[in-house]
């Protein structure tokens, strides 16, 4: 088990360092290609661009994970407490016709 925990960190950290680079990568390719004819500007290094990447995600971005999903499906659960019977068989049948099937996350009565 602990083996298994070390081997899932590696490979996060491994993915994680190549798609920095990856990005930074293309942040540099798009600024050179796009920022010096248009404004004028200096173009920039790799590091640079990692280093706009990072400030863009601050300023724009944040840092928040993946909270949002969890969110979603609290208030989903609420909605469902709150629907009468009729309802909840209103929206499974609904999702059957749309999607082909029951969904199972639905708590049973």
């Amino acid at each position: 088990m602990r083996r298994n925990w070390a081997a899932r960190g590696v490979k996060f950290l491994v993915i994680g360092t190549v798609a920095l680079g990856v990005f930074g990568f293309i942040v540099m390719s798009l600024w050179n290609w796009l920022i010096p004819p248009i404004f004028g500007w200096h173009a920039l290094g790799f590091w640079q661009a990692l280093g706009l990447l990072v400030l863009s995600k601050i300023l724009f971005g944040g840092f928040r994970g993946h909270s949002g999903a969890r969110h979603w499906r609290h208030r989903m659960m609420e909605r469902w407490e709150r629907m009468t019977p009729e309802e909840r068989d209103r929206f499974r049948s609904g999702m059957k016709d749309r999607c082909g099937f029951e969904p199972a996350s639905a708590p049973k009565e």
